[in-house]
């Protein structure tokens, strides 16, 4: 193996990943991000990170709400209900990712969308 050999194709990434893979990483929290940020041709890759960003956001200020909610006592039996409302959501995303699939969200999936399209 030759070390001082380097590649000539500055659009290579550092890594190697398949998107599928990628895209359920996406759902990660703030991997969205990073990914976004890395990845700049795969619309399929960038639609997955763009919808968990916006679920993360989403899902954070539903949860504060709910949560805000407790005082009044309505939201201590729904906070629980919500948590679990937003961890099936967020592994089934992971799973549509993984199977190459492209789940829309309400709202949130139409804005990944525009991103990805501009």
């Amino acid at each position: 193996m030759n070390n001082t050999a380097q590649s000539t194709n500055t659009n290579e990434k550092p890594y190697q990943m398949e998107p599928n893979i990628e895209a359920a990483l996406s759902y990660l929290p703030l991997v969205g991000i990073a990914i976004l940020l890395m990845e700049k041709e795969n619309k399929f890759v960038r639609f997955h990170a763009f919808q968990s960003i916006f679920f993360w956001i989403a899902s954070f200020a539903i949860y504060s709400m709910f949560f805000s909610l407790r005082i009044l006592l309505i939201g201590f039996f729904l906070t629980p209900l919500v948590n679990i409302a937003i961890t099936i959501t967020w592994l089934w995303l992971v799973w549509k990712a993984y199977n190459k699939s492209k789940p829309e969200l309400p709202v949130i999936g139409k804005l990944a969308q525009e991103r990805v399209d501009k």
